[in-house]
C-alpha cells in the first residue's frame, strides 16, 4: 500500500485504507474516499490534487492525499 500521492495522473487505483484521525477519516469518507472505491488523479496543481472518485471531481490537499492508501 502506498499513499495516493505516489500515483500518476490518469492511473486508476483502488482505495485500500483511509488513515488519520477519526474526524479526518470521517471527512474523507463523506467525500467518497472509502475502501474499495476507484480513485483517479486528474491533475496535481501546487499543493492540491484533483481526483475523480465516485463520478465526482474533488480537490484535496497533498496532506489529505497522503492519508489515502491505494
Amino acid at each position: 500500500m502506498l499513499p495516493l500521492t505516489f500515483s500518476r495522473a490518469g492511473e486508476e487505483n483502488i482505495i485500500k485504507k483511509v488513515s488519520g484521525k477519526a474526524e479526518v477519516k470521517a471527512h474523507l469518507e463523506d467525500l467518497g474516499f472509502v475502501a474499495g472505491s476507484v480513485v483517479t488523479i486528474v491533475t496535481a496543481i501546487g499543493g492540491n490534487i484533483i481526483v475523480n472518485v465516485k463520478d465526482s471531481r474533488i480537490a484535496i490537499s497533498k496532506e489529505m492525499a497522503q492519508k489515502i492508501l491505494v
